[in-house]
């Protein structure tokens, strides 16, 4: 991508298409490689972004190699040099630009890696230099002033030599004169730069004076450039970053200030700066940026250091114009980087657990560059999607402010929950130790989020019960904590003298209780009785030891086939006779009755009848005995 700028010419490249990074080549009378060193020099930046996946090259407009005409019109060319698959592949990219607006009397540029001045060359004597340092600057110019153009650099207190321009060069100075204006650029930490503070702000300076003399006429130049470096912190949410409103004595008239911001070497509008929440204020002739961290234009990362991390960076653009006391402008620009310090950016847990005895627990606030890749049950290792045969399942839930979450459900009664008996709290407890593994993309980075949930359930014993031709049998292992409950029949408590009494087959060791319940003793309910067979149910509860409330019932409802019997059920009287045997030969069932001639059988085939009538009624006889009441039909 190119794009010409206000100030100087754009091309980006995504690291996708170059695959590693790529090299630039400046092309003018020649081809020249664009180092670090070269790059300072000739007014070239060169960053590489991770964050946006990219790299950048800014060209100033009086870069070394770009054709300038009448100060207007500038034409840059360039080669790219990728790498696809191992093989260097050059690409040649030129691009023609026009300045949007007009050239100030002076412009200073405070790049990344260089300090850049350009004045109009028909700018009068400025009237705030210090009289001291012009004098002293014009003294040694005409004693040493030669036709050609020559260089001093000036420092506090301190009287430097005259050198020419292209020894100058090659201590890394760069000097142009164009139709209309006259470049001074120098790469910071120079040894004729000299560093000072202004209001608490470090700030770098270089003050060269070009001079030549003419006869009796001494031509002087005086240039300035002064960039505040560091001026940076953050506070309470906000990038912060601070320069000097005016940074050097020579230029102290100016006055009336005006500041603009951007970001990515572009400036906004003062009402969209106001809605991304830039600030701008000046305190004590300081000029005060304010940037709030996740604020629009800025950039966001994860950072793993055993912990989860974060860091927001921002590319700030900053315009100051000046107007000094003989109405001259100066305009200067910024180019910087802000970045936070690693900021702790923890996720978080929180736990539900649900009536149905499932564990849910929810892990939170994480970032959209964060993943989670594996999920550690109780040291059960648990690949992210979990497999369709898992009864455990995880749920991605986005979130609009760049966040998501997930969700983790675990059955009580999955294999990886440990279930064990608290005699404190006369419970289960079920327990689950999650480690979450995340990683930070795109390098893939892993850290762990490590979480912990327990619950505690009453748990009353649950028989396995089995139907055979003669009844039902039922089956309890014993479990520590089963002292909490008692098993009954009904409302009466089983023990061995109750299972005598009614006929029960029952053996209690150690290990398990064994109940065998023959069909027809006490406790059945018979339904959907026929001659071709009914359903017998057995219902066994389980009481709380000490409120004697039912816990839970084992109820097992069997099919059994129907012959001679005899049972009644809620005052009724049902009887299946097989009359074979009682019956004359040819006699017929279906005409038999009891006692009572109007009381036939309910069904009947060719040798049973079925009888179901109220035990009062049907000519039945009563007899009062000591300890029972029988009823007797025929």
């Amino acid at each position: 991508h190119m794009e010409c700028r206000d100030r100087y010419f754009m091309i980006a490249v995504d690291f996708s298409f170059t695959g590693e990074e790529p090299r630039f080549e400046a092309v003018g009378t020649g081809v020249y490689l664009i180092t670090e060193q070269y790059a300072a020099q000739c007014g070239y930046s060169v960053s590489v972004l991770p964050l946006q996946d990219q790299v950048v090259l800014r060209a100033s407009y009086f870069s070394c190699h770009t054709d300038n005409t009448d100060d207007e019109v500038f034409t840059f060319k360039f080669n790219l040099i990728a790498n696809h698959e191992g093989k260097e592949v050059t690409y040649a990219m030129n691009k023609t630009c026009s300045p949007s607006l007009p050239w100030s009397p002076r412009e200073v540029t405070c790049e990344e890696n260089y300090m850049e001045v350009s004045v109009r060359s028909d700018v009068a004597c400025p009237t705030g230099t210090k009289k001291d340092d012009w004098d002293a600057a014009v003294q040694t110019s005409y004693t040493s002033a030669t036709t050609d153009w020559q260089v001093m650099f000036q420092r506090v207190e301190q009287e430097l030599m005259p050198m020419n321009l292209s020894e100058a060069q090659k201590q890394g100075y760069e000097f142009d004169l164009t139709d209309g204006r006259l470049v001074f650029r120098t790469p910071y930490g120079q040894p004729d730069c000299f560093s000072t503070e202004v209001n608490g702000v470090p700030v770098e300076v270089v003050h060269a004076t070009l001079f030549s003399r003419q006869s009796w006429v001494v031509l002087m130049v005086d240039l300035v450039a002064a960039c505040s470096l560091e001026g940076l912190y953050d506070d309470d949410g906000y990038m912060m970053w601070e320069t000097p409103e005016v940074l050097h004595p020579l230029v102290s008239g100016l006055h009336d200030t005006q500041v603009h911001i951007g970001v990515d070497g572009e400036l906004v509008e003062q009402p969209v700066a106001e809605e991304r929440g830039y600030t701008v204020e000046k305190h004590n002739a300081t000029v005060q940026i304010s940037i709030p961290y996740n604020a629009e234009g800025g950039y966001r990362k994860s950072f793993v250091d055993d912990d989860l991390y974060e860091y927001y960076v921002f590319h700030l653009y900053l315009e100051q114009i000046s107007v000094d006391e003989d109405h001259v402008d100066t305009r200067l620009r910024f180019h910087r980087t802000l970045s936070t310090p690693l900021l702790p950016r923890p996720v978080f847990t929180e736990n539900a657990i649900h009536e149905e005895h499932v564990f849910t627990i929810y892990l939170g606030d994480v970032p959209d560059d964060v993943e989670l890749a594996a999920v550690n049950l109780n040291g059960h290792k648990c690949t992210i999607p979990f497999t369709n045969t898992s009864s455990h399942t995880i749920t991605k839930v986005a979130h609009p402010n760049n966040t998501h979450g997930y969700t983790l459900r675990v059955p009580f009664v999955d294999p990886v929950v440990i279930q064990q008996f608290s005699k404190e709290d006369a419970a289960m407890q079920q327990k689950l130790d999650i480690n979450y593994t995340l990683t930070v993309l795109p390098e893939n980075e892993p850290f762990y989020h490590l979480a912990s949930v327990m619950a505690l359930t009453d748990v009353p014993p649950v028989f396995d019960a089995v139907c055979s031709e003669s009844g039902i049998s039922f089956k309890l292992d014993h479990r520590p904590f089963d002292y909490l409950w008692y098993i009954s029949i009904d409302t009466e408590l089983l023990t061995s003298e109750l299972a005598a009494q009614h006929g029960y087959i029952m053996s209690n060791d150690s290990q398990s209780l064994l109940l065998d319940v023959p069909l027809y003793t006490h406790g059945y309910e018979y339904k959907d009785i026929t001659l071709k067979g009914f359903l017998g149910t057995f219902e066994i509860l389980v009481r709380d030891h000490e409120t004697s409330e039912v816990q839970s019932s084992t109820v097992k409802t069997c099919p059994f086939s129907t012959t001679e019997m005899i049972c009644s059920t809620d005052g009724r009287m049902t009887v299946v006779a097989d009359l074979s045997r009682a019956v004359p030969s040819g006699g017929i069932p279906a005409r038999t009755n009891l006692i009572d001639k109007y009381c036939g059988p309910k069904e009947a085939d060719d040798s049973r009848a079925l009888f179901s009538f109220p035990l009062n009624s049907c000519g039945s006889i009563v007899k009062l005995n000591k300890g029972s009441v029988t009823y007797e039909n025929e």
